[in-house]
């Protein structure tokens, strides 16, 4: 299983937000503290997406190296400044490949994913869905693999302006209907707002009045942290973040509550 971060708040540099905290991208990439469902470390490729200028298209940089042989990268970590970014530490599903393509974050404009999981299944169990895709965008995946599938279907459906919570809140529907057992943490930004979700698999957030992380594995020992629970959805800026269950007794998703608290 993979692990990822997702950020928005002051300007700061990649480095800070991966390289240097005590328990970092860089640490779970060999260190994790928890990977449920197979899997020991995250050697199979990263990527770091950000914003250059507030309101601008992101920016990406991804390997099929583990981050912490990229001797280019922490040069890059250290300079680059940004009021958003998402960035993730691959473990390969077992068959699926180690191309720089098939590392988070995908994107397109100013949006950023990654999934963090495991469809089960695959490809048979999900086919289906992905026939409901343009032949464009199944033309056009950055790689063959559950993740780079994900994106897609997450892609066409904000094409069709949909709120982003509503959307990830529906693909983990269809997913999990079509390939029951699947870990389905998905996290998405536009670089003002985080939403991610936590099905099957850990997540924790952390907002204060001027930042919000949201990462699978708190990345230091701040109180701040709290962990989303199971099967819910999180939704997260600067000051605020709410949770919301995705699902009740009888499974159908729930739609997403607005952002006016603080905590869960």
């Amino acid at each position: 299983m993979c692990r990822h971060l997702a950020y928005v708040g002051p300007p700061t540099t990649l480095s800070a937000l991966v390289l240097e905290p005590p328990h970092g991208l860089l640490h779970q990439s060999y260190a994790p503290a928890d990977m449920r469902g197979g899997g020991t470390i995250n050697a199979d490729g990263f990527g770091v997406g950000w914003y250059p200028a507030p309101g601008s298209d992101a920016a990406r940089y991804r390997s099929a190296s583990p981050i912490w042989s990229d001797i280019a990268f922490p040069d890059v970590a250290r300079t680059t400044c940004t009021t958003g970014a998402l960035a993730a530490v691959r473990a390969a599903t077992e068959g699926m490949p180690v191309v720089a393509t098939a590392a988070a974050p995908f994107g397109e404009g100013r949006w950023l994913f990654s999934h963090n999981g495991v469809v089960r299944g695959w490809p048979d169990a999900v086919a289906p869905l992905a026939a409901e895709l343009p032949v464009s965008d199944l033309l056009r995946l950055d790689a063959p693999t559950d993740a780079a599938l994900l994106w897609a279907m997450v892609r066409h459906r904000l094409r069709d302006r949909h709120d982003p919570g509503v959307v990830l809140a529906g693909v983990v529907a269809a997913v999990a209907a079509a390939s029951p057992g699947s870990r389905l943490n998905l996290l998405l930004t536009d670089g003002r707002t985080v939403w991610a979700t936590a099905w099957d698999h850990a997540l924790s957030v952390r907002s204060t009045a001027d930042r919000a992380l949201v990462a699978s594995e708190p990345l230091d020992g701040d109180p701040g942290w709290k962990s989303v629970p199971d099967r819910h959805l999180v939704v997260a800026r600067p000051g605020a973040h709410c949770t919301q269950p995705l699902a009740h007794d009888g499974g159908e998703l729930l739609g997403t509550a607005p952002l006016n608290t603080t905590g869960s």
